[in-house]
């Protein structure tokens, strides 16, 4: 007679609004850590008094329990209430679970009084849940929605710049005011909020500062200078990230700023035709960083600091802002959603780089994208 081997449980302990693998799980938002176990195709959430209630409405599991029922079972008449990770071993071991597979980033503190109750845990490599590499339709629909309030936002600011006006010594006034990176921030960002996003670091980044790819950007922008537009808000409703990124300029450019938006444009074209499932990233990567050395735009050191492209290609997008694969570090797969975003960064002319979101399919990359390229406006 053959015996099926069942698989193993699976344990995570966080708080999904910053657990990108107990959202997945759950569908569940919570600020604070709750108890995920799946153990023989069956889901148990412990969730404390405050959201007990709430979890059984929203949640996506199979068996509720409050976490204050199993504190009073361990703690039985003595007046000291036991630590989380106590109560965690008792849940555990009530049920009989032997060991468990874990995130890599499961609690050391937990792992360790689980250990000491024979209870073995084993870090995951790579996703926990390995599904989440290749999005389901639902998640691309998702994603797409996230993209739309990306450019809600990204409309703003070329609305703000549009109507700006150079000023003394070519800073940009707007509304009677000196037009800054903090204040077209904001701008983005109460857009992303009106249309139902969370922003997330948003990095409106002028002249120079753009040529340090993450620096969020800080003071007066300045007519005729590059400005780096890189937006990645979070969608309120789902947890899903959008992440899109123009280069734009007030004014006139320079023809080595024009140069420099143009190669950086086509590179990422260049790209764009060469994705799709069972390809080589790193083969990308090089054919992008030998385009723009063969337009004369190298990749090195200047004046002790980096010049050229010297970042990735892209990254995988989901329910993390920066989630597998690294685009130029993996064979691509059908249904791995990814941003695009080579860029040029040389102190003196500035920053360039320009960021959409594709889906891989097995014969090319459908660009879930929409919002324009312009250089000047």
């Amino acid at each position: 007679m053959n015996k099926t081997k069942s698989k193993p449980a699976r344990l995570i302990v966080a708080a999904s609004e910053q657990d990108p693998d107990m959202l997945y799980a759950t569908k569940f938002w919570a600020p604070d850590p709750f108890i995920f176990l799946q153990r023989n195709g069956k889901r148990t959430l412990v969730l404390s008094d405050l959201e007990i209630d709430r979890g059984r409405k929203q949640a996506d599991a199979d068996e509720f329990v409050m976490f204050s029922e199993l504190e009073r079972e361990l703690q039985g008449k003595s007046k000291k209430a036991p630590p989380y990770e106590k109560v965690l071993a008792h849940f555990l071991k009530k049920l009989r679970v032997r060991s468990a597979a874990v995130p890599a980033n499961f609690p050391l503190g937990y792992a360790e009084e689980l250990a000491a109750n024979k209870i073995r845990v084993r870090a995951a490599d790579g996703f926990f849940w390995p599904e989440r590499e290749a999005k389901s339709d639902n998640e691309i629909e998702m994603m797409e929605r996230a993209l739309r309030i990306t450019e809600t936002g990204l409309k703003r600011a070329i609305e703000v710049l549009k109507a700006s006006r150079p000023g003394l010594g070519k800073r940009l006034r707007w509304n009677g005011k000196t037009l800054t990176s903090e204040l077209l921030r904001a701008e983005i960002d109460s857009a992303v909020l009106r249309a139902g996003g969370v922003p997330n670091g948003t990095i409106v980044a002028g002249g120079d500062q753009a040529c340090d790819p993450h620096e969020r950007g800080h003071g007066s922008l300045y007519a005729n200078s590059l400005i780096i537009l890189d937006v990645f808000p979070r969608d309120a409703k789902t947890g899903y990230f959008g992440d899109m990124t123009r280069t734009v300029l007030r004014g006139r450019a320079t023809e080595a700023q024009r140069k420099l938006w143009e190669t950086v444009k086509a590179g990422q074209a260049l790209a764009l035709k060469r994705i799709k499932a069972g390809v080589d990233g790193m083969t990308i990567h090089k054919a992008i960083q030998e385009f723009f050395g063969s337009r004369g735009f190298t990749t090195g050191v200047r004046k002790g600091r980096r010049v050229g492209f010297f970042h990735g290609t892209g990254h995988g997008l989901g329910l993390e802002i920066h989630e597998h694969p690294r685009l130029q570090k993996v064979v691509l797969k059908n249904r791995q959603v990814l941003t695009v975003e080579p860029g040029l960064y040389y102190p003196g002319v500035g920053g360039a780089r320009e960021e959409d979101v594709v889906v891989v399919t097995k014969v090319d990359c459908r660009i879930l994208s929409r919002f324009p390229k312009q250089l000047e406006i």
